[in-house]
């Protein structure tokens, strides 16, 4: 028997369809999360009345744009304001196979 998805979950999935969204970030610390029974979804932290979702962007991209496509894809969903927080931006290497990271500030 499977688990039915938790809203965290759902926003997770979500989140990672948005085009220029790389992954989800934990934060500093990995303090940014939902825990559940057994498991955590990193990256998002989803409260009764907001919703905190961290993620790594994929370059080039309209960091703007993608934050606001991140809202729009999660509020209908969860039915909660989203706040969304660029942690990171991946990009691409030469090579296509192995890419960087560069730390937003």
């Amino acid at each position: 028997m499977t688990t039915p998805a938790e809203p965290a979950e759902l926003a997770a999935a979500a989140a990672r369809t948005v085009p220029g969204v790389a992954d989800l970030h934990g934060g500093a610390f990995g303090e940014v999360a939902t825990y559940l029974p057994g498991r955590r979804v990193t990256g998002i932290r989803l409260g009764s009345d907001t919703c905190a979702v961290h993620i790594v962007v994929e370059y080039p991209a309209d960091l703007y744009a993608v934050a606001a496509a991140v809202r729009a894809r999660l509020e209908p969903l969860l039915g909660v304001p989203v706040d969304v927080t660029i942690e990171d931006i991946r990009i691409p290497s030469p090579d296509g196979e192995h890419p960087t990271s560069e730390v937003t500030q």
